[in-house]
């Protein structure tokens, strides 16, 4: 599968977007930015693949204010191997994902995407990585510093319960720490201010990222160029902003697993999260049927004969055990929680199933009959730390992105958000509703908003029109989100739906939905309507002799 998404002085167009602003208006008369790229060799702590260059970006802080000073972005291109088009410019999601590393794992496979006539470009955004200015964000100078402040919460614990918090011990557990998450989480939005990288919070957000995409297009392809672009995940996010605010350079745009940018531009993120995790649960469900469907042979959570509501009931058992365990002794290392966070982790990628299935599961049960009888194990961990290689610290990256971009603060209490969290669990996703903690559940209490944030409208007149791509089961990313994109844009966007589950197209091969893009972005054809459906390839097996179209099958059946 392709996708798994000096001293010049030139104005970057500003567009005539509905934004919020918190200074004044713009100042770009003595903005000065790289008349050309060197390009050079890459970070080979980052960039291994030697057919990949790279090179530095200068960028302004704020694009509206000429004194805010000056950062940069890193750059990494694949070189067209045939007669060169332009570029297509690339972002992976997250928000913080490397655009680097991405490049450096799937850039020959883009390349491909394009019939080798496009230099594939891609780049660590603001708030990304080692090398970009600004990078990484922190709140915190070390582990044993986050360790400390988190100590005995949620935000290290995770939540326990069973069911969809059946038990109302449960319940009044969780809702026991509101008043103690409330005031943490606004702690560490002034931890996260007082931080050195605290002085570029409000410069981090998606509006500043798409006009840095298009100052780079400028300089790399001309600043008349139609711009290419590929996003994924929240890259589609980005890839909505960059339509509506430049739709007069839209060239052939790519978006799959869409993020509903209507949501996020009227909505708190916590609600924003619980229509993400719409379909979570019915990828949970593909995954137990094809294990039932492999039967114990390939899938060691099955019994002979074991329907998918067996397998379930297997599972449900586990996550009971380890949350009796838990009640007995806080200290476990293998909590419900963290088995609950691993399946939910899991469903972004059918290929992780089997794993899951027969290595991880055994290792948890083990884990949790020890600690049944009273026997705990050093060598587990509740969670991973979101740790960058280059800095033995928590990268809270993704939060303040996510939160720039955000609404303003509307005075929503933690209390609020623990009760939401059990409503989800019940009418959203009882897999990933109460996977805690979650980016998304942080923005009512982020302190800082960045200085331009695009909210509509989503339906600007763009120069070119645009491919939507959904899988049918995606678990943060359900199809609803592209049909409501392309339902905006009308006749100026087609949707395929990819017959499969995990997060965006990219987490199956598909020679179909491959031969889709080839064909819009070399030959520029689109398919002629919205009901275009392409299927998994047979010979992708999720479990051993089962493959995705069985699943869908037995599950269409049921």
């Amino acid at each position: 599968m392709i996708l798994s998404a000096f001293g010049l002085l030139f104005t970057v167009p500003l567009s005539t977007a509905v934004v919020l602003r918190n200074d004044q208006s713009p100042d770009l008369a003595s903005l000065k930015f790289n008349e050309s790229l060197q390009w050079g060799a890459c970070d080979p702590n980052i960039v291994q693949n030697p057919s990949i260059s790279c090179a530095f970006f200068t960028i302004p802080l704020d694009y509206h204010d000429a004194h805010a000073g000056s950062g940069r972005i890193a750059v990494a291109k694949i070189n067209a191997t045939g007669e060169r088009l332009g570029s297509v410019f690339l972002n992976p999601g997250g928000p913080g994902g490397s655009g680097l590393d991405s490049l450096n794992t799937i850039g020959p496979e883009l390349v491909a995407l394009g019939g080798g006539h496009y230099d594939i470009v891609s780049w660590d955004p603001r708030g990304v990585g080692p090398l970009t200015i600004p990078g990484d964000i922190f709140c915190f100078d070390s582990v044993e510093e986050y360790n400390g402040f988190w100590n005995g919460t949620i935000e290290l614990n995770g939540i326990e319960m069973t069911g969809n918090f059946t038990d109302p011990a449960d319940v009044q557990a969780l809702l026991s720490q509101a008043p103690i998450m409330q005031k943490k989480y606004e702690e560490l939005g002034q931890r996260c201010m007082q931080h050195p990288t605290g002085k570029y919070l409000k410069y981090v957000g998606t509006a500043a990222t798409v006009r840095d995409m298009v100052a780079l297009a400028d300089a790399l392809d001309g600043p008349d160029a139609p711009i290419n672009y590929v996003g994924t995940s929240y890259g589609t996010l980005l890839g909505s902003w960059f339509i509506n605010m430049f739709p007069e350079r839209v060239g052939h745009v790519l978006l799959d697993g869409v993020v509903n940018p209507v949501s996020l531009a009227t909505q708190e993120t916590p609600y924003v999260w619980d229509e993400e995790a719409a379909d979570a649960d019915k990828v949970y469900e593909g995954l137990v049927t094809g294990c039932a469907l492999a039967g114990p042979q390939a899938c060691t959570v099955a019994q002979q004969g074991d329907s998918a509501v067996d397998v379930d009931a297997t599972i449900q058992a586990l996550l009971k055990k380890a949350h009796d365990a838990t009640r007995k002794n806080s200290s476990v290392s293998v909590t419900s929680a963290a088995i609950r966070s691993q399946i939910a982790g899991a469903l972004y990628s059918p290929a992780q199933w089997a794993a899951l299935a027969n290595t991880s599961y055994p290792e948890a049960v083990a884990a949790v009959d020890a600690e049944s009888v009273g026997i705990t194990s050093a060598s587990g961990t509740r969670r991973s730390l979101r740790r960058r290689q280059m800095n033995d610290t928590v990268s809270y990256t993704t939060e303040a992105i996510l939160c720039s971009d955000s609404v303003d603060q509307r005075g929503t209490s933690m209390k609020t958000i623990l009760e939401d969290v059990i409503t989800a669990s019940r009418t959203s996703s009882r897999i990933a509703s109460a996977v805690w903690p979650a980016p998304f559940r942080y923005c009512p209490f982020w302190p800082v908003r960045a200085v331009e944030r695009y909210q509509g409208p989503f339906n600007k007149t763009l120069a070119n029109k645009i491919l939507v791509a959904s899988n049918k089961y995606d678990p943060v990313t359900p199809l609803a989100n592209a049909q409501a994109l392309v339902d905006i844009l009308g006749d100026q966007a087609r949707l395929v739906v990819q017959d499969g589950f995990g997060h965006t197209t990219g987490s199956s091969p598909s020679q179909c939905f491959d031969e889709v893009a080839f064909a819009y972005f070399v030959n520029g054809m689109l398919p002629d309507g919205n009901d275009t459906v392409c299927e998994v390839d047979a010979d992708f097996e999720i479990f051993n002799n089962v493959n995705t179209e069985d699943i869908v099958a037995a599950m269409t059946n049921a």
